[in-house]
């Protein structure tokens, strides 16, 4: 809805026609901000409490005070609506492949299926079309956040290679901890008595901590970190998984119920809790050696030609008259592997799209799949070999990448989105909602 409709859906009021009646009063929707020229109006923040309300509710959590939950609830509203509107000026777009994919597997979770999840929402009073809206904007707003934040985060060979003998060193071996998190957000150039007052509030959510408050209600009301509205907690994260912001303060030392910090980062002031650890163990992968041919459809091709197009072509090999290579050479619209063949090598499922991971799991040696589909099109699947493996040399190489960058991510992220807020025009017209940056 563009910026005129909606403020003029805000402003309609609704009266009787007759002079000598009563005015009906009738309850406006009223705009609770203006973010660049999107407006967000009380029943946006209605549905969204609703939502979260019920998320607490199902996870056995108790809920912020209303004052902060409506604060939370329009600190994400204004979040979400600057990221889908970068997501709107780079036409990135969710295509309805994954959106189904989601929700299937939201159903699965739930033990039902897309039908049951259907009953379940309409018994709740949820209508399905917005809840499958929300699924795709909360798809489109992790996949713009990856783009961009991914852009900002440079990993050098050599460090990648200081990961690789820190692992190496370590072995598979390696402690797990669960921890909550509070985070007073302090800029740099903020003012001494800022900061000394930061630094106060800091101590005194310590020193409750250390005498058995609970650090999850604490959160709630007092965080302005990532995970407020999960009460801080983090979950399980094994230490060369940590947040680079928290690396130098956790530790295989760590006990359970310790209270880290006070300290300081460029974000702010910090407490954490360890909720609990526990030791890591060797993990042995089953890795697949597997081939494809992949084809997308198009304008042209339509999902039942495309579908029919892979079942001849599976014909043929299992008929001879074609090797698998000839044809993924000829067809495959993968590149990477056609020119191999469909070759894919080594490497774990784990690493592939469900619909991909669990035929390459399920299927037997030798055996060529029958044509499935998945959110990059339409797939023969040939398992070659499979064997149980610790890692590979290379899947190191990409173990201590990926470490690099999921440490680095969450502070990018959220500078990220700081950078956006500070750019754009936001205006919150109830001063009780005001979001202290």
């Amino acid at each position: 809805m563009n910026l005129s409709k909606r403020i003029l859906s805000a402003l309609i009021v609704v009266t009787t026609l007759s002079p000598f009646a009563n005015a009906a009063e009738v309850e406006v929707d009223k705009i609770e901000a203006v973010v660049n020229k999107e407006l967000i109006l009380s029943s946006d923040m209605t549905s969204m409490k609703r939502d979260l309300i019920k998320r607490y509710q199902e996870s056995g959590q108790s809920l912020p005070d209303v004052e902060n939950l409506d604060k939370q609830v329009l600190d994400k509203l204004i979040s979400d609506r600057l990221q889908l509107q970068i997501a709107e000026r780079i036409g990135l777009r969710i295509n309805d492949a994954q959106v189904d994919q989601t929700i299937a597997e939201i159903a699965k979770n739930q033990g039902t299926d897309v039908a049951g999840l259907r009953a379940d929402l309409a018994a709740s009073g949820i209508n399905y079309k917005q809840f499958v809206s929300n699924i795709r904007d909360e798809l489109t707003i992790n996949e713009v956040r990856q783009i961009q934040v991914r852009r900002r985060i440079s990993i050098s060979d050599q460090e990648v290679e200081q990961v690789i003998n820190r692992i190496n060193q370590a072995g598979n071996a390696q402690t797990e901890l669960r921890f909550a998190h509070i985070l007073l957000k302090v800029a740099e150039d903020a003012s001494p008595e800022a900061k000394q007052a930061a630094d106060e509030k800091a101590e005194k959510l310590a020193t409750q901590i250390k005498n058995g408050a609970d650090i999850q209600a604490l959160a709630k009301a007092n965080s302005e970190g990532p995970k407020a509205q999960e009460g801080g907690d983090w979950g399980w994260r094994k230490l060369d998984d940590m947040p680079s912001l928290f690396v130098e303060e956790l530790s295989e030392n760590n006990t359970k119920g310790q209270v880290v910090g006070p300290f300081h980062t460029r974000l702010g002031v910090h407490i954490i809790q360890i909720l609990d650890k526990k030791g890591g163990q060797n993990v042995m992968t089953e890795e697949v050696k597997s081939r494809h041919i992949l084809i997308k459809p198009s304008i042209i091709l339509s999902e039942e030609k495309t579908q029919a197009l892979l079942a001849n072509l599976r014909q043929q090999i299992l008929e001879g008259s074609k090797t698998f290579e000839e044809l993924a050479k000829q067809y495959s619209q993968d590149p990477s592997s056609a020119v191999r063949g469909g070759d894919l090598g080594w490497a774990d499922p784990n690493v592939y799209v469900p619909e991909f991971r669990d035929i390459a799991q399920s299927q037997a040696i030798g055996e060529i799949s029958q044509p499935f589909q998945t959110t990059h099109g339409w797939h023969i699947l040939q398992v070659l070999d499979k064997r149980e493996s610790d890692t590979t040399e290379s899947a190191t190489k990409q173990k201590a990448y990926n470490l690099i960058y999921r440490q680095r991510f969450p502070a990018e992220a959220y500078a990220w989105l700081n950078e956006l807020r500070q750019e754009a025009y936001i205006k919150i017209v109830n001063p009780d909602y005001i979001i202290e940056e």
